[in-house]
């Protein structure tokens, strides 16, 4: 236990996972009412909307008018998510975000044509376009990500060896623009991770990179994103992406049932309880993943929502 991180830093990112998947039309207003919660609760960086195509994802149509709307609180970074040099041109536009850059890769060719469009060729030259736009902009590049990086629906499993390669080939293109990487997000898109395979996977970078900050995006499709949680807070990984109440899911990745990122409450809930601090207050998180709930107007996965964080009922014992 001692190995274990004294504090974890989470990216709440339910706004954005949540309302790109849901069917059906979800008020700009009602949206901008859960950032507005979530602003509250102690969170420190959110990711609130998606900069893409609205035929292909109509829930995120009124990403300006939800950026425009939100009333941003001190302390709190906001961001978009960007896939192409339209969206970043969208996210500089709304004034109001956090617009940081990252070299993005994908482990799994198939999915990236599906997700991105691209073949592993055009996301390479892409990179190499974005960073020169980054540079020009004065915007800084400090992250790389690995989407798929545990196996993908429509390749199967990803080895830990795919996995380091694509970060040989993320610190080659860094180097060739000067830039210096201390922060890989690695996502397990599809949820195809164990705790076994998280620990592989972040063992065989801990083995060649051994100061790099580790950053896990776990999905739930199959019940595993709080075990891989866990293990990845044995292998020393202290930051996560989390979505409030079990928001959404990816809408490309070929399963009927795919489930949201991690749970942000569930998360939080676990860390407390094992003396590892978040810097969230798990009351005003439960109360908006109830408001999440009523916003989607259907039952969410996260499960101390409903059974409710351990300190009311020891307060109520004593």
């Amino acid at each position: 236990m001692s190995d274990l991180p004294k504090t974890i830093y989470i990216n709440e990112e339910g706004p954005r996972e949540g309302f790109q998947i849901e069917k059906g039309d979800i008020p700009t207003s009602r949206k901008i009412e859960l950032i507005d919660g979530l602003s509250d609760t102690g969170i420190h960086h959110m990711q609130i909307v998606s900069f893409v195509n609205p035929k292909r994802v109509p829930g995120m149509a009124d990403a300006e008018a939800v950026v425009k709307g939100i009333t941003p609180r001190p302390g709190v970074e906001y961001t978009g998510l960007v896939l192409n040099e339209k969206g970043l041109d969208r996210a500089l536009a709304s004034g109001r975000l956090k617009v940081e850059g990252r070299i993005a890769m994908c482990a799994s060719e198939q999915f990236l044509k599906r997700n991105n469009n691209k073949t592993f060729g055009e996301q390479e030259a892409y990179n190499h376009r974005v960073l020169s736009m980054y540079k020009e902009l004065g915007i800084p590049v400090k992250r790389g990500s690995i989407m798929a990086a545990f196996g993908c629906n429509f390749e199967g499993d990803i080895q830990p060896v795919k996995v380091v390669n694509q970060l040989r080939q993320i610190y080659a293109i860094a180097a060739e623009h000067g830039v210096d990487i201390e922060l890989v997000s690695l996502a397990d898109t599809m949820a195809w991770a164990t705790p076994l395979s998280i620990k592989r996977t972040v063992g065989a970078i801990r083995d060649v990179y051994p100061d790099l900050r580790i950053s896990l995006h776990l999905h739930d499709t199959r019940g595993m994103a709080i075990a891989n949680a866990y293990a990845g807070l044995e292998m020393g990984v202290d930051m996560f992406d989390a979505s409030v109440a079990g928001l959404g899911g990816c809408p490309f990745a070929g399963h009927k049932s795919a489930a949201g990122n991690i749970c942000t409450e569930d998360l939080v809930f676990m860390c407390e309880e094992m003396g590892i601090s978040t810097g969230i207050d798990l009351e005003k998180l439960l109360e908006c993943a109830r408001l999440a709930e009523d916003i989607v107007g259907h039952p969410l996965p996260g499960s101390v929502m409903r059974g409710g964080s351990l300190n009311k009922l020891r307060a109520a014992l004593h």
